[in-house]
């Protein structure tokens, strides 16, 4: 058995046994599924919860949408892969552990320092790089892509010591987003990086197969990692970019109104979730420090010259240098 059938008979076993991803019940009323990986209160929960909003509204009832959090159907890659066989209406795609495994080209979102600032960030997103992004996931996947949410600015964290400069990683086993570009630059800094699924993290902590982690303030909080970690370092290496798909097939199934309400919903739960997620990262951030964690700035420019040859070694993922040079323009 090859190793990618392995990686989603979990997936496709789950698709046979789930409920439709769009069922109309007995009183006419279509129940779309979807489902993220983060916890209820999570800013993926809210960007759902405003979709389903809008599309209840936009559909007078006839489209309710249901959620499914915490992976409970499955890892971020085999939701998306249940979205692109059509077991599941939607999914939160993020641009590392649900996208680069089908679609290298996402990969331009993921190299290390890429973006200057959260403003950079999202007219990236939301510019010509973005839609062409979006539209070979489209067509890769068989979805809609209905906007880019946002999954933060992750930093590196660990409950040996501060990170200032690369050599602090050396010796230490950091858990990294399943693509090839995050593990080449925790490699490249000195770490052992450890690709695994978000949801076998904090065992892994416990149970030290892993050190450390790279995630945002809001997963360092809201998943409890501050029991079992204690350095934070501003690495500020990614900015995690998140496709909000929806499953073409469903779609075409749709009467035309209900595509339009699809559209206007999933517009609508872009603002709201980046909304979200910079609140949350606020408050989260404010807890973190009550419960003395240690924060630590870095010396960038040591960092960023040890992961040149991340970019030599993954530019014709995305389409050579000049992709990754049209991003830094932007």
């Amino acid at each position: 058995m090859s190793s990618w059938v392995r990686r989603h008979t979990a997936a496709l076993a789950l698709c046979a046994l789930a409920l439709l991803a769009g069922c109309r019940g007995s009183d006419g009323v279509t129940i779309l599924k979807v489902a993220h990986n983060g916890p209820a209160g999570h800013p993926f929960q809210a960007g759902f919860e405003e979709f389903g909003r809008v599309l209840e509204e936009r559909t007078a009832g006839a489209v309710q949408v249901q959620i499914f959090e915490n992976e409970q159907l499955g890892t971020e890659e085999e939701a998306t892969l249940m979205v692109k066989l059509g077991a599941l209406a939607a999914s939160a795609a993020s641009a590392g552990g649900g996208i680069a495994a089908f679609v290298p080209e996402a990969e331009i979102f993921n190299f290390p320092f890429i973006f200057r600032d959260l403003d950079h960030f999202y007219r990236v997103l939301d510019g010509p790089v973005g839609e062409r992004v979006a539209a070979r996931i489209e067509e890769e996947l068989d979805v809609v892509v209905l906007g880019y949410w946002f999954a933060g600015r992750r930093n590196a964290w660990n409950a040996e010591r501060p990170i200032v400069v690369p050599d602090d990683f050396d010796g230490l086993k950091i858990r990294v987003i399943p693509t090839p570009i995050l593990v080449d630059t925790f490699n490249a800094l000195g770490a052992q990086a450890t690709p695994m699924s978000f949801g076998e993290l904090y065992s892994a902590l416990e149970q030290g197969v892993v050190d450390g982690a790279e995630t945002d303030h809001v997963d360092l909080y809201g998943e409890r990692f501050y029991e079992v970690t204690k350095y934070v370092s501003y690495t500020r290496h990614l900015y995690l970019a998140v496709a909000l798909i929806f499953s073409r097939k469903l779609y075409d199934e749709l009467p035309p109104e209900f595509q339009a309400a699809v559209l206007d919903a999933g517009r609508a739960s872009v603002q709201v979730e980046r909304e979200a997620m910079a609140s949350m990262t606020a408050d989260a951030l404010a807890e973190l420090e009550k419960l003395g964690i240690q924060f630590n700035e870095i010396d960038r420019p040591l960092f960023e010259d040890k992961v040149r040859q991340v970019y030599l070694d993954n530019a014709a993922r995305v389409g050579g240098m000049a992709a990754i040079e049209e991003v830094a323009r932007q």
